[in-house]
């Protein structure tokens, strides 16, 4: 029995632990660990180790190296680090080595040391430089903690969404404390850290000192502290050798341990054995190891989730096995396959030695039309490698135009955009084109696009149109367009002039582009117009009132209303109105003023070209059947019968259809007869068709 029970540990009152070797490091370090910064990846990710760091007590001899495996040792990433001294490494969830470095900047790497991006901790960070840092998880994404030289903290809780928060000052804070690390509560990350004796608490907004209940009196300085993964636990190692474990909250103890060990440790670090309550701490020196535990907890680490399993197999370029995942877990095509097959064709797009031509084919062939796969977001890695000729190719499967266009425009492929964009039959986007278009070139060459292009010149005149007229009128000069720059002077002329003179001057620019334009009836009537202005502002100068902008017959007839009948008639023989129209315009002016002794004197001036029955309509309409009479009886035969109707003589008008022997009048005048008044004339107009019948 021995034998089996000789390699197990006790592990509290109730538990061991032992240890055994699972399988060899595949890497072969020719330096120790202890002059390397190290970063290992949770859940059996990566790990990172950063070769030859800027060491005080041992100066660099060479440039350090970076160098990245998976959690076997097998080498995944080696480089020359060319960039400023690091200080701290740390992976993200998503997988990507964050390296913070002393003056505040954060270079952000793949998992096979692609160099991503990078970001700052902030002017206050470059200026007093980093002392230490922290990389830490919570719910909402991967942050960076930073120490610096000037003591004060700074941190954002999630480096995909960089928001930076400047802690409160530790009071009597004069150097760096003896430890610190983050911790998560009510969804907030916070700074603990130990100053002697003292533990403090930093929110955005204040600092508090905190203490641990039940700790072992003679404490005169924290060592070393360590978080759980899920921020509900502490353990804190004590210059007096004792071990404390609690909640982070720091309001409940679980257990102490007094190791009989003073030295600070060199790491100390949670563990837990999977779907186990039971929690441990790990406390590592130089050549010891120690595991202390009793720590219960309520809830399990979260596991992996499928998505996150297949990124990490994504990112290892392991794409057959993801796939098989896919298909025999029975993913929706969007979640599993697609997705998978939209990363490799990213990845193949890094491949510099296969021609552009191959790999276009190569992608199209794999992913033909595979739901959920965007080739211009594959088009835009390809761009982001600077293969812009492979991305043009690729977005040639893209179907759709509004994917497609911006990503050209980001290429400077502008008219190439615009041929799209016109394809797409997207008045809205290929107004954003052209005006990408008209920022990006020069007049001219955006003015000859256009030319090519007659969908989109058609549009562009219209947004000229209400926002650039200036721009419009250039565009009709450059085209030879001179019926629509007549059109252009003749709206400029009242929109944009108020002087008279500029008025004018702009529409004898009109009529001299109409004559251009072969088209003489336009170019006088604009002539016509210039010189009925240039009247008109010498009838205001003149006579007072209001005559500028008037039509020509509302000119006419002002003039009549104010008893201008001479220069109403002089207008009219000048502008060449005719007779009729002018009789009309005479008539109706009179009839307004209701002078009917003028309008009788009219009526009788020379025969009316319009007849009489006009006179006798504008009668009534002004309700006067006095003076309708008197015109009623010049009304010529063919009208007469309705003349009469509309004074009111309904017993002449049966007379007169009935002389006329015309049945439509008699029916007319039937029409208007009401009543014992009128019965008289009905029969008498119904015997005149029963006669007219017999014959």
């Amino acid at each position: 029995m021995d034998c089996y029970t000789a390699n197990w540990n006790p592990l509290g009152d109730s538990a061991f632990y032992r240890k055994y070797e699972l399988y060899s490091m595949d890497w072969d370090l020719k330096e120790e660990l202890r002059d390397c910064l190290v970063a290992a990846a949770p859940y059996g990710g990566p790990i990172a180790l950063l070769r030859n760091p800027w060491r005080k007590e041992k100066p660099a001899s060479a440039r350090p190296v970076l160098e990245i495996y998976s959690a076997s040792g097998v080498p995944l990433a080696s480089l020359l680090w060319k960039s400023g001294p690091v200080v701290s490494l740390g992976w993200s969830a998503e997988e990507e080595l964050l390296c913070v470095q002393e003056d505040g900047v954060v270079l952000v790497y793949g998992l096979h040391g692609d160099f991503r991006r990078h970001f700052s901790m902030g002017n206050e960070v470059l200026q007093n430089r980093v002392l230490d840092a922290r990389i830490f998880h919570t719910e909402f994404g991967s942050g960076v903690a930073i120490l610096t030289g000037a003591h004060r903290f700074t941190l954002s809780a999630n480096v995909g969404d960089l928001k930076l928060r400047r802690m409160p000052e530790v009071p009597g804070l004069q150097s760096a404390p003896s430890c610190w690390t983050t911790v998560c509560q009510d969804r907030v990350a916070h700074i603990l850290l130990a100053v002697g004796p003292d533990l403090y608490l930093l929110d955005h907004a204040a600092c508090s000192a905190v203490t641990p209940p039940g700790l072992a009196p003679g404490v005169s300085s924290f060592l070393q502290m360590a978080v759980s993964f899920t921020y509900r636990h502490l353990a804190l190692f004590t210059d007096t050798g004792y071990i404390w474990m609690g909640t982070a909250s720091l309001k409940e103890k679980l257990c102490e341990f007094n190791c009989n060990i003073r030295a600070p440790p060199k790491q100390m670090v949670w563990c837990s054995r999977p779907r186990s309550k039971e929690r441990a701490v790990v406390v590592a020196w130089e050549r010891r190891l120690m595991v202390v535990g009793d720590a219960p907890e309520s809830i399990q680490y979260k596991q992996l989730t499928i998505q996150v399993l297949l990124d990490r197999l994504v990112l290892r370029r392991l794409y057959p096995l993801a796939i098989q995942i896919c298909e025999y877990l029975r993913l929706p095509e969007v979640q599993g396959v697609s997705r998978i097959l939209a990363h490799w064709a990213c990845y193949k797009v890094q491949q510099k030695d296969v021609s552009d031509e191959d790999v276009a084919r190569a992608i199209n062939q794999k992913l033909g039309d595979t739901p959920g796969v965007s080739y211009s977001d594959i088009a835009a890695r390809a761009y982001g490698c600077g293969r812009t000729e492979l991305a043009i190719k690729l977005l040639e499967y893209e179907p759709r135009s509004g994917e497609q266009v911006p990503l050209l425009l980001k290429m400077k492929r502008s008219k190439l955009a615009l041929s799209k964009a016109i394809e797409s039959g997207d008045t809205d986007l290929v107004f954003t084109v052209l005006l990408h278009l008209k920022n990006e070139l020069n007049r001219g060459d955006f003015f000859m696009t256009l030319r090519n292009q007659p969908m989109a010149l058609s549009l562009y005149r219209q947004f000229c149109k209400h926002q650039e007229l200036e721009t419009l009128k250039d565009l009709y000069n450059q085209d030879d367009n001179h019926q629509e720059l007549g059109s252009f002077h003749i709206r400029a002329s009242y929109a944009a002039e108020e002087r008279i003179e500029g008025r004018v001057a702009a529409l004898q620019t009109a009529a001299d582009a109409f004559y251009k334009a072969k088209n003489e009836f336009a170019a006088k009537a604009t002539e016509d117009q210039m010189r009925l202005l240039r009247l008109q502002r010498r009838l205001e100068d003149e006579l007072g009132g209001r005559f500028l902008d008037l039509s020509l017959h509302d000119t006419v007839t002002t003039l009549i209303l104010s008893g201008q009948n001479k220069r109403a008639e002089q207008l009219a023989r000048d502008f060449r109105i005719p007779d009729k129209r002018l009789w009309w315009l005479k008539l109706t002016a009179l009839a307004d003023l209701e002078d009917w002794e003028e309008l009788e004197k009219f009526s009788k001036s020379k025969k009316s070209p319009i007849g009489y029955l006009p006179f006798v309509e504008i009668c009534m309409k002004q309700h006067n059947k006095y003076e309708a009479k008197k015109y009623a009886s010049r009304v010529g035969p063919e009208q007469k019968v309705k003349a009469l109707l509309l004074v009111g003589d309904v017993a002449q008008a049966a007379d007169v259809a009935i002389e006329h022997r015309n049945e439509a009048e008699m029916s007319l005048v039937l029409s208007h007869c009401t009543g014992a008044t009128d019965g008289a004339t009905a029969d008498k107009i119904q015997r005149a068709r029963a006669q007219a019948q017999k014959k």
